[in-house]
Protein backbone atom coordinates (compact mmCIF):
# COMPACT_ATOMS: atom_id res chain seq x y z
CA UNK A 1 0.00 0.00 0.00
CA UNK A 2 3.02 2.32 0.79
CA UNK A 3 4.62 1.63 -2.85
CA UNK A 4 1.77 3.08 -4.26
CA UNK A 5 1.13 6.10 -2.05
CA UNK A 6 4.46 6.77 -3.16
CA UNK A 7 4.36 6.21 -6.76
CA UNK A 8 0.90 8.51 -7.09
CA UNK A 9 2.80 11.03 -5.11
CA UNK A 10 5.77 10.81 -7.61
CA UNK A 11 3.74 11.20 -10.52
CA UNK A 12 1.49 14.41 -9.34
CA UNK A 13 4.65 16.09 -8.37
CA UNK A 14 6.09 15.21 -11.97
CA UNK A 15 2.88 16.15 -13.31
CA UNK A 16 2.76 19.69 -11.25
CA UNK A 17 6.70 20.00 -12.19
CA UNK A 18 5.65 19.79 -16.26
CA UNK A 19 2.58 22.18 -16.04
CA UNK A 20 4.35 24.71 -14.21
CA UNK A 21 7.12 24.27 -16.82
CA UNK A 22 5.10 24.79 -19.74
CA UNK A 23 3.25 27.41 -18.61
CA UNK A 24 6.26 29.73 -17.90
CA UNK A 25 7.52 28.48 -21.14
CA UNK A 26 4.30 29.52 -22.63
CA UNK A 27 4.25 33.32 -20.26
CA UNK A 28 7.81 33.85 -22.01
CA UNK A 29 7.32 33.81 -25.15
CA UNK A 30 8.01 37.18 -27.56
CA UNK A 31 4.29 37.59 -29.66
CA UNK A 32 5.52 39.49 -33.03
CA UNK A 33 3.40 40.95 -35.36
CA UNK A 34 3.89 41.76 -38.55
CA UNK A 35 4.12 45.55 -39.77
CA UNK A 36 1.45 47.58 -41.51
CA UNK A 37 1.72 46.96 -45.58
CA UNK A 38 3.38 50.62 -47.26
CA UNK A 39 1.19 49.92 -50.14
CA UNK A 40 -1.67 51.57 -51.73
CA UNK A 41 -3.52 48.26 -50.99
CA UNK A 42 -6.83 50.53 -49.20
CA UNK A 43 -6.52 53.67 -51.13
CA UNK A 44 -7.99 56.98 -49.47
CA UNK A 45 -11.13 57.97 -50.78
CA UNK A 46 -11.16 61.85 -49.70
CA UNK A 47 -11.36 63.07 -53.21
Amino acid sequence: MTIILIVSILIILIVIFLSVLTVNKGYAYKHTIDPAPESDEYPDDSK
